[in-house]
């Protein structure tokens, strides 16, 4: 479950929409990673939609669970 919530992010930027499962795609760095984009979505989106596939950390943070997507982030 890596986490994909929207607080741990930046410079996000929309780049379209996951042909299957309709979710919204997004390009971004994490918060002090600047030097690595990855393609993806985002937790509270997917929350929305499939909220099976999100899980909260003890720290309160959200993560999704891909396989359940039948997607994967991938760096760019």
């Amino acid at each position: 479950f890596p986490s994909h919530d929207i607080r741990v992010k930046e410079n996000i930027e929309r780049v379209g929409m996951h042909f299957r499962n309709g979710l919204p795609i997004y390009e971004f760095n994490y918060k002090g990673i600047p030097n690595r984009r990855f393609r993806g979505v985002m937790a509270q989106d997917v929350e929305k939609v499939y909220p099976d596939a999100v899980i909260e950390t003890h720290d309160g943070i959200k993560a999704v669970n891909y396989d359940m997507l039948g997607m994967e982030m991938v760096e760019v």
